[in-house]
């Protein structure tokens, strides 16, 4: 299956921030074909001062999910 994940969401949100990013490595992780899209305030997380600094509730950081989707090779468009 062919999967794109859109988001806008910002460091102001770091839980909603990173669920595009765990989303986007299940997919990966089972096989599918998987893209994320960032737009508006989501565009700064792929800056890595950024990306270190958010750390959800309850998940792994933020920098961890980008590091897998790297490793993964899913194209992450902004």
């Amino acid at each position: 299956m062919k999967v794109l994940i859109k988001s806008a969401w910002g460091s102001a949100d770091p839980t909603q921030a990173t669920f595009p990013f765990h989303h986007a490595n299940a997919f990966a992780e089972a096989g599918h074909q998987v893209q994320v899209f960032l737009l508006g305030e989501a565009v700064p997380l792929m800056r890595p001062a950024v990306a270190s600094a958010v750390v959800p509730v309850g998940w792994a950081p933020l920098a961890e999910a980008l590091a897998k989707l790297i490793e993964h090779r899913v194209p992450i468009h902004v």
